[in-house]
């Protein structure tokens, strides 16, 4: 997915499992804002509590959004489910509609 700075993104679970929205934290650009559902400050926390508690759980009908304010790719996971490949990327760049999807 490709947006403009500035855009806020909304993942909504549609699903009856369990599912989470994780940043990996060093595939970040320099300077860009953690995102994790749970509201974590690093991707170990939220992993941790995923571990502990399923801290960060987006349940069916539920929602969680972001700003992204930085140029550059973004990947994020699913934490129950980034080993079956649930994972993607936002890239945030000036001009959207030149990026193309993989």
């Amino acid at each position: 997915m490709a947006v403009e700075p500035g855009t806020t993104v909304r993942w909504l679970n549609t699903s009856k499992q369990g599912h989470s929205v994780t940043a990996y934290e060093d595939g970040l650009p320099d300077g860009a804002a953690y995102f994790a559902s749970g509201g974590f400050d690093t991707e170990q926390a939220a992993r941790d509590n995923w571990g502990s508690s399923s801290g960060g759980t987006m349940y069916e009908g539920q929602a969680f959004t972001h700003t992204f304010e930085t140029l550059g790719e973004h990947p994020y996971f699913c934490i129950p489910h980034e080993r079956a490949g649930m994972v993607g990327t936002v890239v945030v760049t000036e001009n959207p509609d030149a990026v193309t999807e993989s």
